[in-house]
């Protein structure tokens, strides 16, 4: 890596990322005299929901609890749906630049390449643009996100096809056109069932490639009308406070109740009256047991399959898609929402294939061969292949620490962090919703917060106390390792071949990837953190 010019501009904090954790970094560092410059890939804030432009792109989280809560964020801030589209979501981001005035301290269309520690002058050097521009900082977070990397499965002759590739979170910013095209689309996961709920209704003809059957719930997704906004904006200040107690910080929580000790009928009731509340209550608003006792999560399961099935009209269908036997546990990998997705399944233009039992083979000039030895012709082919999610953000950056260590390097037999936010052997590097924090299991807006508000206390302490440096101990990384573990390894999770776990990445170590105790759990450990002194980073002068 070049050094840094004699002109390169200094700063006290490069944030690297404009979604949420980003944003409210960047406001909240500058409020406590940090000078602080923001690098952004992009053109435009929102870091997932700046790129995710695929048709149907929408949040899973609904609009109360997924805002800042800093009152000058959401006062006058007037949301047109519940589960707010990714157009609505930018437009929130834009509305967050304009009332914190954000634009003067944000470079766009700049992305951070490489980073290496300095340990003579105790700073970050960094590039922008493989080298177009350099610069220094006393202190980097890395804002990249848990599913900024692609993932494409390694199928022989890809490059062969001769029609048009796109991966969900690279559809062109100015739109794709699938109108009476035939369309693949490889993968079932949150963006696939969007992707599939629009293209449906486009494609002259659509293919489906499904690997495991997503055990989606109804969005149920009304317009927010001017009466519900204020109705919202009125009750927001209790909502912010539920959302710091509960384990995902949704504005309502699992029902710790023993469900054996309830009758059958009851446990009924309730599965129905949280199905038709719609969004992810009958995951994160059921039975807590359901997810640590294998007879209630098969009940659960049974329950939301007797829901899908009269949905589907062929029987194998509905097999593929709702099978009798469960691919998994119900709820151990990431549930979708959807508004018609099996419904699309009934229409004579769409085609489902399993590739569990018949898988994808190579590619070819004219589309897909599968192991029946047929070749599906495409005009177009949708990867809705996922992310190496987590740690992929980061390692796609050329990383170096303490002698020149990559990240790469240190993480190559697994992650090792303390607190999910720093990693030893990189000093005055901090990272938000990464690896081994909880986010997977949390909103990003609170999650941002959450982990925000340590890292500007943690700096500003430095700063005022003289330190010219904070490096993560071994020691914390192991015992943080371990309690990573016991609440991964607890219940019925690691039972699924999920993200979660990295096992979507061929050559990545299955481990648990995510802090999986519960936001209020997690920042429980970083408060003791911080009244404690930092016993679990070395502090330099």
């Amino acid at each position: 890596m070049g050094s840094a010019g004699p002109d390169a501009p200094d700063w006290d904090v490069a944030v690297v990322g404009g979604g949420f954790c980003g944003v409210w970094l960047l406001f909240h560092l500058r409020e406590q005299g940090f000078k602080v410059r923001l690098f952004e890939h992009g053109s435009g804030l929102g870091g997932i929901w700046h790129w995710n432009n695929y048709p149907g792109a929408r949040v899973d989280t609904p609009a109360p609890t997924y805002q800042l809560t800093d009152k000058e964020t959401w006062h006058t801030w007037e949301w047109k749906q519940l589960f707010p589209g990714r157009d609505e979501l930018c437009d929130y981001f834009r509305h967050l630049e304009q009332v914190w005035d954000l634009g003067k301290d944000i470079s766009y269309n700049s992305k951070v390449t490489a980073m290496q520690w300095d340990a003579d002058t105790s700073r970050w050097k960094y590039e922008i643009n493989d080298g177009q521009s350099t610069g220094t900082a006393w202190s980097v977070v890395l804002c990249t996100g848990f599913a900024s990397k692609k993932y494409v499965p390694p199928w022989p002759g890809v490059d062969k096809f001769k029609g048009e590739i796109i991966h969900t979170s690279q559809w062109p910013q100015k739109g794709f056109n699938v109108d009476n095209r035939s369309v693949g689309i490889i993968g079932t996961g949150a963006s696939g069932v969007q992707a599939i709920q629009e293209v449906s209704q486009q494609a002259s003809h659509l293919t489906v490639f499904q690997r495991t059957p997503n055990t989606a719930l109804k969005m149920s997704n009304p317009e927010q009308t001017a009466a519900l906004n204020k109705r919202m904006r009125d009750g927001f200040p209790e909502t912010a406070k539920k959302m710091k107690l509960t384990f995902a910080g949704f504005d309502y929580e699992f029902d710790k109740t023993k469900p054996g000790d309830v009758p059958r009928e009851e446990r009924m009731r309730s599965y129905e009256k949280l199905y038709h509340t719609g969004g992810l209550h009958l995951w994160l608003g059921t039975y807590l047991d359901c997810f640590y006792d294998e007879e209630y999560n098969e009940e659960l399961y049974q329950f939301w399959r007797s829901k899908t099935l009269p949905r589907i009209k062929d029987p194998r269908n509905q097999e593929l898609l709702a099978p009798a036997k469960k691919p998994h546990p119900f709820g151990t990998k990431r549930i979708s929402l959807e508004t018609r997705y099996f419904e699309c399944f009934n229409q004579d233009n769409v085609e489902l294939i399993s590739t569990l039992e018949n898988d994808i083979v190579e590619f070819t000039e004219e589309g897909v061969k599968t192991a029946d030895g047929r070749v599906h012709s495409f005009e177009v082919i949708v990867f809705a292949t996922g992310f190496d999610t987590h740690t992929g953000g980061m390692t796609q950056i050329d990383l170096r620490g303490v002698g020149g260590q990559t990240i790469l390097d240190k993480w190559k037999d697994g992650v090792f962090t303390q607190l999910g936010i720093a990693t030893a052997g990189f000093p005055n590097m901090f990272f938000c919703y990464g690896p081994q924090a909880p986010t997977a299991f949390a909103t990003g807006p609170s999650h941002a917060e959450n982990q925000g508000s340590f890292i500007v206390d943690c700096l500003k302490h430095l700063r005022d106390n003289n330190y010219s440096s904070i490096d993560a101990t071994h020691e914390a990384e192991k015992a943080f390792k371990e309690q990573i573990n016991e609440h991964g390894y607890k219940g019925l999770f690691s039972q699924a071949d999920s993200w979660y776990y990295a096992a979507n990445i061929p050559g990545k170590k299955r481990e648990p990837l995510n802090f999986m105790g519960g936001m209020p759990m997690y920042r429980k450990n970083l408060i003791d953190e911080q009244n404690s002194g930092y016993p679990g980073f070395v502090l330099s002068r």
